[in-house]
């Protein structure tokens, strides 16, 4: 018994003594019975056999995803509920009923008309990214069988600016739908007049204002459903102008920028300016719709407006008349 106490104390002076005179002390005498992984870096075959955008970040919770599981949810991020931009054709292929979408003038071109330096190769660069012709895609087609005139602006071509082909399809838009007496429906997303036309940008504001004055005065039903970012002229023009004005959540929303504001006005803005939630809250729009709910939400109103339109079709012998945005008889 002494024996082995005798052991024990000359292991345990041993160990301590080890301690002492090797540098690092205890920490060293355990790191040499810890087995260490060599860090390896991913040589240029692993990084290629990684398929180029097969994973997303969330521009909001900065959470990774895989792009298939954004594309199916719409791009609206599964963590943060953050909604991203979404392309043109996959915002109509979210709305309209399957292989009913016919698409209008979509041969109509921009030109160069005060000539721009390389104004051209930039509209052609885009076209051949976006596979789009211009800014915005028009068309007609059916919302859970009620046929709609629609137009929806893509901020991957020119970030979405008006120039002289965008505020002419959309005005063609808005005469046919009028022609054919159905609904028309507008999703903006720009940042304001195109630079590159000058004043023939902002006379688009114009024709398009006074297209949708006629379409309303013919009893038309208009609905405007802005999404991040809409600014300048777009927001001044067609964009505020429908019977019922609908956003995004969190959709930037305005016409000049913050800081010109703030220089100009010399006052500090609420953190939520230019929001469409602040938007909301002070009148300029009837509701903010989340994406996964817009189908839903339209197809409610155009049937709601289509039933109007019955019954004014049902009250012609009376010679009464009631509009497709549900007014009173006349």
């Amino acid at each position: 018994m002494v024996y082995k106490k005798v052991w024990i104390l000359l292991v345990f002076y041993t160990i301590y003594f080890c301690c002492r005179v090797f540098e690092g002390g205890i920490p060293l005498l355990k790191n040499i019975f810890t087995r260490h992984k060599k860090d390896t870096i991913p040589d240029e075959k692993a990084k290629i056999d990684v398929p180029e955008g097969l994973m997303v970040k969330c521009d909001h919770c900065s959470h990774i995803f895989y792009r298939k599981e954004m594309k199916k949810n719409l791009f609206v991020c599964p963590e943060c509920d953050y909604h991203h931009r979404l392309f043109a054709w996959k915002r109509i292929d979210s709305l309209f009923d399957a292989s009913t979408f016919e698409e209008w003038d979509k041969d109509l071109t921009t030109a160069n008309p005060l000539d721009f330096p390389e104004y051209l190769e930039k509209i052609e660069k885009d076209q051949k990214s976006t596979g789009l012709n211009e800014a915005v895609v028009t068309g007609k087609g059916l919302i859970n069988d009620i046929p709609t005139a629609f137009a929806v602006m893509d901020a991957s071509f020119r970030m979405g600016s008006m120039g002289s082909v965008v505020g002419e399809k959309i005005a063609r838009a808005i005469e046919k739908a009028k022609e054919e007496k159905i609904p028309f429906i507008i999703f903006t997303a720009s940042g304001g007049a195109r630079m590159q036309e000058g004043v023939l940008s902002l006379m688009q504001m114009a024709k398009t204002s006074m297209a949708i004055e006629r379409f309303s005065e013919a009893g038309g039903l208009m609905i405007s459903v802005i999404t991040h970012p809409t600014t300048g002229g777009v927001t001044a023009s067609f964009a505020s102008l429908g019977d019922y004005n609908f956003a995004e959540p969190h959709a930037l929303i305005g016409f000049a920028g913050r800081r010109i504001i703030e220089q100009t006005t010399r006052e500090k803005l609420p953190d939520d300016f230019q929001t469409a939630e602040f938007l909301l809250k002070h009148g300029q729009l009837d509701r903010i719709i989340h994406r996964h709910k817009m189908k839903e939400t339209l197809s409610s109103i155009l049937y709601i407006h289509s039933q109007n339109d019955e019954m004014s079709n049902e009250n012609d012998d009376n010679q009464s008349f009631v509009s497709l945005k549900g007014g009173q008889s006349v």
